[in-house]
């Protein structure tokens, strides 16, 4: 059949375009396209706003909502054949790489069998166009509609899995992840004053200008209050030996930071190294090798009251008063307790907050017994487990509400 004449719209005219939707979505999961709620939504939305005239229309539309990987195409144009009765090549030229094995059935546009063999002989029923999908009108031993199973995204099902058992690419999936998560971010009072009508304060200058309007009598008062500023956030990560498992994990929690609330971010072993400049860059990839690159001390020992000391007499100590100073290590520490203990009463009396992050806090009955953990917790307002990305999400949730 022929679609070249169609007027714009009329390929599903009359079709309730939610049902379709989720019909067509039902037959992807079954040939192994995890089509998920938000999908369904986008389609059925974008049907509603361009209403495809031609089966080409129809398929960008649907592979574009559809479709989020690129293992999952084939799949999706085998089942849009069996449906369409359409052989590939016009729809997409470029993304087939090999002819589809396409059913050439019935010609009834109704309903359009599909091939049983991938999901055990079941009758899938065909894709209904003008009734309601199978998930909804077949549905039994349940008192409500059926609903698709929601499934988690590949960064969800990794959240859980400690450090140690990620590799590179995964803690990049997981850092692309983590940057999502950083929604709110908290503030500060600054001397700066906007005018407002929520302000308690008399803004004079903005109530002499409207006083112009009314011969200099000061008939309505301009009112104004503080402006809020980002609080700003000091980021200490432990990149010695001890710390190798989690190192990867931290730098792209560094990154986020960097990115997204232009946090200080420095690393630590022996030397302290600002990796602010680096970790800005826009490729995480190149962002994660020139911070690697730029620690000379990677994975050696650890001194965390030197570096501490260096942080807060270097021309950056200034960016810690009155910011929330993050440390991650696991508190082993070369130096001696008593001077650990001297430098982080130094750096708490200039921070507004100090939370350490300890990737060993998650075992069962921890107990911070470490000569240089015990002497640094005085001196913390919290300590949080951080051996997982989702337990680094409880850190930035924190954060959020310091």
């Amino acid at each position: 059949m022929s679609h070249s004449g169609r007027r714009p719209g009329a390929l599903l005219a009359g079709v309730d375009r939610a049902a379709f939707a989720a019909a067509l979505a039902v037959l992807l999961r079954r040939h192994g396209v995890p089509v998920g709620f938000t999908g369904i939504e986008d389609f059925t939305r974008a049907l509603a706003i361009a209403p495809p005239g031609t089966l080409p229309e129809l398929y960008w539309t649907a592979r574009i909502n559809l479709v989020r990987r690129q293992s999952e195409i084939e799949p999706f144009d085998e089942v849009f054949a069996a449906v369409f009765h359409a052989t590939g090549p016009a729809l997409d030229p470029h993304a087939r790489r090999r002819p589809l094995n396409t059913t050439n059935g019935a010609t009834d546009e109704a309903f359009a069998p599909l091939p049983t063999a991938s999901h055990g002989g079941d009758d899938p029923g065909g894709l209904p166009w003008m009734t309601l999908p199978a998930v909804v009108a077949t549905a039994e031993g349940s008192d409500g509609p059926a609903v698709p199973e929601r499934l988690p995204s590949d960064a969800e099902g990794l959240a859980d899995v400690p450090f140690e058992r990620l590799g590179e690419r995964e803690c990049e999936l997981l850092g692309a992840w983590l940057a999502t998560t950083v929604a709110a971010w908290p503030v500060r009072r600054s001397r700066r004053r906007a005018v407002s009508s929520r302000g308690r304060a008399i803004a004079v200058r903005a109530t002499l200008a409207r006083a112009r309007r009314t011969g200099w009598e000061p008939l309505r008062l301009a009112r104004q209050r503080p402006v809020d500023r980002p609080r700003r956030v000091v980021m200490l990560c432990d990149v010695s030996q001890s710390m190798q498992a989690q190192a990867s994990a931290y730098l792209q929690l560094m990154r986020v930071l960097a990115v997204a609330v232009d946090a200080e971010v420095f690393a630590f072993a022996t030397t302290l190294t600002r990796l602010t400049p680096v970790l800005a860059h826009r490729s995480t990839a190149a962002a994660i090798e020139l911070a690697s690159e730029r620690v000379s001390d990677r994975f050696g020992g650890t001194r965390i009251a030197t570096n501490v000391r260096a942080l807060l007499a270097s021309h950056h100590g200034a960016k810690v008063r009155g910011a929330i100073v993050l440390i991650g290590s696991d508190g082993w520490d070369a130096d001696p307790p008593e001077e650990l203990g001297a430098a982080m009463a130094r750096l708490r009396r200039r921070a507004h907050q100090v939370i350490w992050m300890n990737p060993r806090a998650a075992a069962p009955g921890f107990e911070p017994r470490v000569a240089g953990m015990a002497a640094a917790l005085p001196y913390c307002d919290l300590l949080l487990p951080a051996d997982t990305f989702d337990s680094l999400r409880t850190v930035l949730a924190e954060l959020a509400r310091a």
